[in-house]
C-alpha cells in the first residue's frame, strides 16, 4: 500500500512519548476536549487505573485553608468512637491507606494535639480549628477522614459503625477489620 495523499510519514515517537498507536487520535481529542495536558491526561489515567472501584474525594477544613484529596470508595463506613477525645469533638471518620490520601494545601496551617499514648495525631486547622482528618491510633500508617469535611457530590451512602474507644485495646482486638484499614 501506499502513503496516504497529503499525509506525512508517522514518526517515532520522541524521548519519554509513547506510540499510542491507533489510539493517537482519541488520546488528542480526550486532551483537547478536556483541556489537559499530556501529564495531566496521564494522571487520570493512572488513577483511575489504580484506583478501580474508588472515587478522588476531595475536602477540607472550615476556612478552606486546608485542602485534601482522598480515594475512597463512594459507599463510606464510618466508624463512631465513644472515647474522650472523639466523644468531646464528635469525631466520626472512615480510613484510608495514607497512599490514598493527599494534603494538597495547608501543611504549614496545621497543629496537632496528642494525649496519652500519642499515637494518634490529631492534626487540626490553627485558623478555623476543624479538624479534617487525623492519624487514628488504630492505624499509625493511614488517615481517618472527616466525612462531613468532604466536598459534596461523591458520597453515595453512609454506614456508621459504634466502636468502644471506652475499652479501646479491648474493641481494637476484637474487631476483624479496623487495624488493616490502611493498608493498601
Amino acid at each position: 500500500r501506499g502513503k496516504a495523499a497529503g499525509r506525512a510519514p508517522a514518526q517515532p515517537p520522541g524521548p519519554g512519548a509513547f506510540d499510542l498507536g491507533a489510539q493517537s487520535g482519541r488520546w488528542a481529542a480526550f486532551q483537547e476536549r478536556h483541556r489537559l495536558s499530556c501529564e495531566e491526561a496521564a494522571r487520570l489515567l493512572l488513577d483511575a487505573y489504580e484506583y478501580r472501584g474508588l472515587v478522588k474525594h476531595t475536602g477540607g477544613c472550615h476556612c478552606g485553608a486546608v485542602r485534601f484529596e482522598v480515594w475512597a470508595s463512594a459507599d463510606l463506613h464510618v466508624f463512631n468512637c465513644n472515647c474522650s477525645i472523639c466523644t468531646k469533638k464528635q469525631n466520626r471518620h472512615f480510613i484510608v491507606p495514607a497512599s490514598r490520601f493527599k494534603l494538597l494545601k495547608g501543611a504549614d496551617n496545621l497543629t496537632t494535639y496528642t494525649f496519652n499514648t500519642h499515637r494518634a495525631q490529631h492534626t487540626f486547622c490553627k485558623t478555623c480549628g476543624v479538624q479534617s482528618f487525623y492519624t487514628p491510633r488504630s492505624n499509625p500508617d493511614g488517615y481517618g477522614i472527616a466525612p462531613h469535611c468532604l466536598d459534596d457530590g461523591t458520597v453515595q451512602t453512609i454506614v456508621t459503625e459504634d466502636i468502644n474507644g471506652k475499652e479501646w485495646e479491648k474493641a481494637v482486638k476484637e474487631h476483624k477489620t479496623i487495624r488493616d484499614m490502611s493498608k493498601p
